[in-house]
């Protein structure tokens, strides 16, 4: 099962955060804001579909498939079941274990600071992208 979640990036990209990566519907970001790498998203935690929801609360492992341009980036990170979902506006990923209503998985293999950099200069670009979330 796939779900697509399009945004699009922004001049203040800088995604140095080393534990989190983010996406948001908001249009606005600060140079503060280091773990974002996209606004002006199509979805939230909240908008992915219940039978998604109800693996991702299972603990089953994400597959995450970022694309910008003709670059892409895969990595990976796991549900858990305190996972509540719920967020309007954002999608967290965290290396770590912390869940928030923001949070779509915990124990990433990769976070902001990760992605490769020539697809943050394609981002800071204001170019499309789009985040594929796979669960089996």
């Amino acid at each position: 099962m796939n779900f697509t979640v399009e945004f699009k990036g922004h001049p203040n990209v800088t995604a140095k955060h080393k534990t989190t990566l983010e996406i948001t519907k908001e249009s606005h970001l600060t140079l503060r804001g280091d773990c974002i790498i996209g606004v002006s998203s199509s979805a939230s935690v909240k908008d992915l579909p219940e039978i998604m929801k109800n693996k991702i609360k299972s603990g089953s492992r994400i597959d995450f498939y970022l694309i910008v341009g003709n670059l892409g980036f895969k990595f990976f990170g796991y549900g858990h079941s305190d996972l509540s979902l719920s967020h309007p506006t954002d999608i967290v990923i965290r290396k770590s274990s912390f869940t928030s209503e923001r949070t779509l998985a915990i124990k990433s293999s990769a976070a902001a600071i990760d992605v490769p950099r020539n697809i943050i200069e394609l981002l800071q670009k204001e170019s499309r992208g789009e985040l594929i979330i796979s669960i089996e």
